[in-house]
């Protein structure tokens, strides 16, 4: 049995809780382009890049509770478009929007960061091809943040319209507070069977598969010991990690038995929750 987790493993849905569903939903496709699917009752709706499969569930919270940035869960969840172009078009669009943007050239990756109307981060981004990207003397992927060429990007970009997130993007990866690294980096690493790329100390940790320069980031710029955001707080509900096969779900499920770590099989998935307590679902697709 391989100790690493099937190299064709990715994210998958993201579930999110919002303090009200119809502001969500416009948000979601007006100002970042996704298509809106369908409601799932009257406190939850499915959206997705092609109208088919879903890559981000919002649902309602009533009356929420107060969230503040001490709490572990979602830091950011990361939309990859699938090129520069892409990218340069959808910058264009939010600043035509009036959208506050962050951002970062990270070597391997150009990024924009911005919030949803409830503070959820959210990341959309293009990737480096992998021949182009770098690597210590130790292995590890080199990663940065410096400025974007932003200029560059909208020139790429041109006179393109902008009709919503483009085909072929993706969930790229899933970025979280956590209460301590190496709690997370045993659970990540050592269970579930990501691969460590890179580690900051104590204070972040980026773990992936298949090389990837990062599937998963895990912080504790909330604080160490921060405890997961109350349930009836907006925020990340849960999310998923998509494995190709059976065999490689039942890799991960063998180490979490053997470690005797909590989890429940339930409809073909597994169902756990990390050391600060962020449900994940492992699932087949």
């Amino acid at each position: 049995m391989s100790t690493s987790i099937h190299p064709d493993t990715h994210i998958g849905l993201v579930r999110l809780k919002v303090s009200n569903l119809e502001r969500s939903i416009r948000y979601y496709q007006e100002i970042i382009g996704f298509t809106f699917v369908q409601e799932k009752g009257n406190r939850a709706a499915e959206l997705s890049v092609d109208g088919e499969r879903p890559l981000l569930v919002i649902e309602e919270v009533p009356n929420p509770a107060q969230l503040t940035r001490r709490h572990a869960g979602l830091y950011h969840f990361a939309i990859l478009v699938p090129d520069r172009k892409s990218l340069g078009v959808a910058v264009r669009h939010l600043a035509e929007s009036g959208v506050p943007l962050g951002q970062g050239d990270h070597l391997v990756s150009e990024a924009f960061y911005l919030n949803d109307p409830d503070g959820n981060g959210i990341e959309i981004y293009a990737d480096r091809p992998r021949e182009q990207w770098e690597y210590e003397p130790s292995g590890s992927i080199r990663m940065g943040t410096d400025p974007v060429d932003v200029e560059s990007l909208l020139a790429l970009a041109g006179r393109t319209r902008w009709e919503g997130l483009p085909p072929g993007t993706t969930m790229g990866h899933i970025h979280l507070h956590v209460s301590e690294i190496p709690a997370a980096q045993q659970f990540y690493c050592g269970l579930l069977g990501f691969d460590l790329i890179t580690k900051y100390g104590d204070a972040a940790l980026f773990v992936s598969a298949g090389g990837y320069h990062h599937h998963i980031g895990l912080n504790t710029w909330a604080g160490v010991g921060a405890k997961l955001a109350p349930e009836a707080a907006v925020g990340l509900k849960d999310y998923e990690i998509v494995v190709p096969n059976p065999d490689a779900l039942d890799e991960v499920e063998t180490r979490l038995q053997a470690a005797d770590y909590p989890y429940v099989r339930k409809d073909g998935e597994l169902r756990v929750k990390d050391p600060a307590g962020i449900a994940i679902r492992l699932l087949v697709r």
